[in-house]
This record gives structure tokens, sequence and C-alpha cells, in this order.
């Protein structure tokens, strides 16, 4: 039987290119983070994971400038569709209710965007080895700088805005981005918890944020 996208003609080729590089990156990761997983990401070679996923590393290197890049490329995906939620977000939502509602969206089809790429476990152990290793670890905190930028900037755009001159939109960020670490933290400690142990801890945390900064505590 012909393939789909023999049937549908030439018009159909770049399709198929697209979707064969997508095949071959979602191969490099796999591979990497069950090689991680297995032997650690120090004692992780290029060249082991071009042979894993039987690619030369001139491919690899195609695809990921380095080890860093592949341990944190889902990670990435996952933080590039919450800030795709957030973009979708009412405009009538107050700004630390869209981001805690944008979380709570993402996690509804996360996992099973995950799993099109890796074993949802095989991610779990790959998000507590980045909170474990400091090069991993560095890195990871850099990108999410980034994020962060990215947030605030939407927030403001949201609400009419300008970061330049109104600190609140970086502000809110920043203790979201914390709160979010602060549950990937006590998320990882604890060694066997799953996705649905990880919304709940973020859900509490979120919902503690507002009172936190607005109240009294002595009272």
């Amino acid at each position: 039987m012909r393939a789909i996208e023999d049937l549908a003609g030439p018009e159909a080729l770049p399709g198929l290119r697209e979707r064969k590089k997508r095949r071959t990156r979602d191969t490099l990761i796999r591979c990497a983070l069950e090689l991680f997983a297995e032997k650690g990401f120090d004692g992780t070679t290029v060249d082991e994971i071009s042979e894993a996923a039987d690619v030369s590393q001139r491919t690899f290197f195609r695809y990921f400038a380095n080890k860093e890049e592949v341990a944190l490329a889902v990670q990435d995906s996952v933080e590039s569709f919450f800030f795709s939620r957030l973009l979708l977000r009412p405009a009538a939502e107050a700004p630390l209710t869209a981001l805690r509602n944008a979380v709570l969206a993402s996690w509804d089809s996360v996992g099973e965007a995950i799993e099109t790429v890796v074993p949802l476990e095989l991610h779990m152990r790959t998000y507590r080895m980045i909170e474990s290793t400091p090069q991993l670890f560095a890195a990871h905190l850099h990108r999410l700088a980034g994020l962060e930028e990215q947030l605030a900037q939407e927030i403001a755009r949201r609400e009419g805005l300008d970061v330049r001159t109104d600190p609140r939109p970086q502000v809110l960020v920043a203790a979201f981005g914390g709160v979010m670490r602060v549950t990937g933290k006590l998320w990882g400690e604890r060694g066997n918890a799953g996705l649905d142990e990880l919304r709940e801890i973020t859900t509490e945390y979120l919902d503690r944020l507002g009172p936190a900064l607005a109240q009294n505590w002595r009272n």
C-alpha cells in the first residue's frame, strides 16, 4: 500500500521532510534521556547518544548544540506549551489568575504531549536530574529567566502597561516563578511522586501567593 504522503503528491513532500526531522529529533531526545538515566549526565557522551539513535555525530549537532540542550529539550517544550496557554487566557482575567489558570490548563494535556516524545516516567526522572546536576540546573535557570521576561511582557501587554516604567508585571512574574521553582523542588524531593502530585502542590502554593503578598501575617 502506498503511503498517504505519496498519494498526496509532490506538495506533501515538505510536510514529510518535516515529520522525518521531527522523528529524528524525538529519537535523539529519547535516546539521550535514557542514557542519562542509566549512566548519568556527565557519564554520557554525544557519541553514545548518536550511536543509540543510529545517526552520525554531525546529525546530532544539526539538532542540538550540546548535551545540555538535549537534556532540557522536553522541559523547554513544556514551558513553551505553558506560555502558549497564557496567550489564550481571557483578557478579563486578573494577571495572577491568568498565570495560575494557564498552568492548570497546560497540565490538562501536557502529559500526553510529553509522551509523544518520551515516557512520562522518564521525563520525571530527567526533571529530577536537572534539579540535582549543577551544570544543568544553571542552564535551566538561565532559560527560565528568558521565559519570565516573556511572561512579564505578556502580562504588561494584557494590562496595557509598559514594563520599562511599571515594575508590577516583573514583580508578579518573579513571585510566580519563585513558587514554581519551590514546588518543583519539593516535588523532586518526594522521589516517586507523579505529575498529579506536582499539580496538587503547585495549585496549593499558587493559591497561597495572593494572600501571602496582600495580608498582614500577624492577624
